[in-house]
């Protein structure tokens, strides 16, 4: 699908904190003579009392009927690959002389505590990507979460705790089925704060920042086109996509045409089983943030780790953050299998990681300018 990308476009677009990507994707937001907006989170901190943003940066004409949205970090440290992919598309357009027809959005690290703190999360434990809900509604039930929860959180980090945990979620999944398994720990849940996929519960900082940024720079658009970079699911580097308009809709089909449909339409990355019932996805905001807009787009994954490892990642996140005892030396061992776990340091990773996002965000633009 992709050529590789040269070592020296890895050294350029993949950096090695969050200040530094920041600094990064300014610097190639200016190189393109964008636009740019920023917003500081002024509820928590950086490392080290430092500040935490989103920036936004916006090419093209005000007037655009269609536009291109590219979110990176929504879950934190998967936002090494985001930010990447974002600089290496504005350093594209910086080299173009033609003017742009469309309007381009870059959000660079909508969940900027998670990406600076290393943890999927917000700083509420909040995955921003089950926050998305109707709250005037209510969450959505999750009843069998809490069956596992005690066997995705333990309380000790020791081997005889993880083997006996894994041991009480392996008789559990005898018990209801992989599938179930698999959708009752990813679709979301509203009723564990400490545990995984929490969808909080009311909108968070993140989520109010999206609205504004889709009010600011998308509100005269017909037409979006939306990239949410993750990582973790799939094989390891190559892109994994879930689109989330309905399917056989228009929206679809329209995805399948940009991306192909052996990409769209994909049975993988859940080990066998059906793909959960998600709610709550950033997907979801920006279709209710904009609905005077058709939204054509998808989670891009690139693949890290396998099931059983990123699982042990996901409890390693949340263990680190809920003031359990851990030495300084394990606790630098954690974070660093976490980091690998959703931003390997590997080259062949990146290239491959690079290589395929600037592919995909050609066909995006391409298939928007074909889009009316």
């Amino acid at each position: 699908m992709s050529a590789l990308a040269s070592a020296g476009l890895v050294a350029a677009c993949f950096q090695p904190d969050y200040a530094s990507a920041r600094a990064a994707f300014l610097a190639a937001a200016a190189r393109a003579q964008a636009r740019t907006d920023v917003f500081v989170h002024d509820e928590v901190k950086g490392p080290g009392g430092s500040t935490l943003t989103t920036d936004v940066a916006v090419l093209g004409p005000d007037d655009a009927d269609s536009a291109v949205l590219i979110v990176s970090g929504t879950h934190g440290p998967e936002g090494f690959a985001g930010s990447a992919a974002q600089i290496a598309l504005l350093d594209t357009l910086a080299r173009q002389s033609a003017p742009l027809t469309t309007r381009i959005v870059l959000v660079h690290a909508i969940n900027p505590y998670g990406f600076a703190h290393i943890t999927r999360t917000t700083e509420n434990n909040v995955d921003l990507n089950r926050n998305f809900i109707d709250w005037e509604a209510g969450p959505p039930d999750n009843p069998l979460y809490a069956e596992l929860h005690p066997t995705l959180n333990p309380k000790v980090w020791s081997e005889q705790a993880l083997d006996e945990a894994n041991a009480a979620r392996e008789a559990w999944m005898e018990k209801h089925g992989h599938t179930v398994f698999v959708d009752v720990i990813t679709k979301g849940q509203y009723t564990h704060t400490d545990g995984i996929h929490y969808g909080g519960t009311q909108r968070e900082w993140s989520n109010r920042t999206l609205e504004t940024i889709i009010d600011r720079h998308l509100s005269g658009v017909k037409r979006i086109a939306l990239i949410d970079w993750h990582t973790g699911l799939g094989e390891r580097g190559e892109p994994f996509f879930l689109c989330f308009n309905e399917p056989g809709s228009a929206g679809w089909e329209r995805a399948c045409q940009w991306w192909g449909r052996d990409q769209v339409e994909t049975q993988g990355g859940f080990d066998g089983a059906a793909r959960p019932n998600y709610v709550g996805l950033l997907f979801h905001g920006v279709q209710n943030y904009a609905r005077h807009a058709q939204v054509t787009g998808a989670v891009i994954e690139f693949g890290t780790k396998n099931t059983e490892d990123m699982r042990r990642a996901l409890q390693i996140d949340q263990y680190l953050k809920s003031g359990n005892p851990v030495s300084a030396e394990q606790h630098a061992a954690m974070q660093e299998e976490l980091l690998d776990a959703f931003a390997p340091l590997s080259l062949e990773w990146k290239r491959s990681v690079l290589g395929h996002a600037i592919v995909i965000q050609e066909q995006t633009l391409a298939g928007l300018a074909n889009w009316t």
